[in-house]
């Protein structure tokens, strides 16, 4: 059975249980309202931001070829050969460390550029893209816990009030 669409900011009977304060469509404006109760001596240790409605979110960065990801694998593995080589320096007296990072940097950026290179080869084109994956709500949120919400509600509105800003939530 389908959920009926609810519109955001509409109380719901979840929303209504977890005594949300006020609900927002971006996280920065929660995060907003939180930081004027926190201004506000209200004990926000009894807040939650809650995001609803979740959605991943691939934003695509670019092509992704044999010779970029091969440079992808170099400097992931001259960082590895850095750490390793840092770590075999530490019980290396003398100008001896200096050949050994280097090396290490040199060795981690040739074996990572191979596996750069072989593992988008292995896929046979079906992933020639690079991307970003987040999640993102279509909601958030801020819920007071132990029967604090009529108080962060009143607490919420004297602060906005005083500061002079409505941001255009919906508080309940």
């Amino acid at each position: 059975m389908a959920e009926p669409d609810i519109p955001i900011g509409a109380p719901s009977e979840i929303s209504m249980a977890w005594n949300t304060v006020a609900s927002f469509e971006a996280y920065e404006e929660a995060q907003a309202a939180v930081d004027q109760l926190s201004d506000a001596k209200f004990p926000v240790e009894h807040l939650d931001i809650i995001g609803s409605d979740l959605r991943l979110v691939e934003h695509v960065t670019g092509r992704l070829t044999q010779g970029s990801a091969a440079a992808a694998g170099a400097a992931s593995g001259a960082w590895f050969g850095l750490f390793i080589g840092l770590l075999v320096g530490l019980f290396t007296t003398g100008p001896a460390w200096l050949g050994l990072i280097l090396g290490g940097v040199l060795i981690g950026a040739v074996w990572g550029a191979i596996f750069g290179f072989v593992s988008h080869a292995v896929t046979g084109g079906r992933r020639d893209f690079s991307s970003q994956r987040s999640l993102v709500a279509a909601r958030y949120d801020v819920v007071a816990r132990g029967g604090h919400a009529e108080e962060a509600r009143t607490a919420l509105a004297r602060a906005r009030a005083q500061a002079g800003t409505d941001t255009g939530n919906t508080a309940y």
